[in-house]
């Protein structure tokens, strides 16, 4: 059985769905959406994600939108084989070390990044001439600066956020994480732990295999 998987090029949420994908070991069928031609927003496509966002797969029958939500369905379902990502249920500790990391990917990373990402990358690639917001931008690198500072400390202790072994927590901040450094922000800047731990992250083949786009990958 092959998940389909539904989205676009420039969207940050399927890039971290086609990650979670490969770092699993699930063959895909990469279906793009053009935004341009607002595929997104088409009877068709809505009535399988109902904001008319991206992404959300198909797997035997089985709809699953948001990206995060994908990321733990696929983890759950496939969790014989790839990487695990998510801590047994059964192991308490690890359990809530994992739920923390995943609140602070959400809440705490990824309003300030996407906040420079979309004024310094995604609206100048949209709209025609839009130039960006620089005090917001300054604010929210200033804000990142202070949460990244917290991550320094969480990091020159453990290999990664939930712990010495990577989850979908430390997986989820690829999309924006990169984009950062294409606006010209330094995510792991004079903060060494940071800095080993984004390495790390980024290296990883999973990541490798979409610097340059989404594709389909049929077997592993």
């Amino acid at each position: 059985m092959v998940v389909h998987l539904y989205g676009n090029d420039m969207s940050t949420c399927t890039k971290r769905v086609a990650v979670t994908l490969h770092e699993k070991q699930i063959p895909f069928q990469f279906h793009p959406i053009d935004f341009a031609k607002a595929e997104h927003k088409l009877p068709d496509y809505v009535a399988k994600q109902p904001f008319g966002q991206v992404p959300y797969i198909e797997d035997d029958g089985l709809v699953v939108y948001q990206s995060r939500a994908i990321g733990r369905y696929l983890a759950l379902k496939y969790a014989s084989q790839g990487t695990p990502l998510i801590p047994p249920t059964s192991d308490i500790t690890k359990t809530v070390a994992f739920e923390e990391a995943m609140q602070i990917e959400n809440q705490e990373f990824e309003p300030s990044a996407s906040k420079i990402g979309i004024e310094k990358l995604i609206f100048p690639t949209l709209v025609p001439g839009y130039q960006p917001d620089e005090q917001a931008v300054k604010a929210a690198v200033n804000t990142l600066g202070k949460k990244l500072d917290v991550y320094e400390k969480i990091l020159s202790k453990q290999k990664f956020l939930a712990g010495d072994e990577i989850t979908l927590a430390d997986l989820n901040h690829i999309p924006w994480g990169i984009n950062l450094k294409v606006c010209g922000v330094d995510v792991p800047e004079e903060r060494p732990a940071v800095s080993r731990w984004w390495n790390d992250v980024v290296s990883r083949p999973s990541v490798i295999a979409f610097q340059d786009g989404f594709h389909s990958i049929e077997k592993y």
